[in-house]
């Protein structure tokens, strides 16, 4: 009898979607208010990470930026 080597992505397929019901049926029981008080923590944070990222590019990418000279060793 051989071996077959079972393929692990149908079980976690299976399980990925259990674990979606299971988010689905919480945010159910909790109700509205919850689901939109989430959505609304989401937004803010991304939009936080967004302007971090976008400020953070600016200070790198400046094209007044003083670039140091580069030492020369005397011999």
């Amino acid at each position: 009898m051989r071996y077959r080597r079972r393929d692990a992505r149908p079980r976690l397929a299976l399980w990925m979607l259990v674990a979606l019901g299971d988010a689905i049926l919480l945010l159910v029981s909790a109700g509205v208010s919850v689901l939109v008080a989430l959505l609304g923590v989401v937004i803010v944070a991304g939009f936080g990470v967004a302007a971090w990222r976008l400020t953070r590019r600016g200070a790198l990418a400046s094209e007044n930026a003083v670039v140091p000279a580069l030492s020369r060793r005397r011999a």
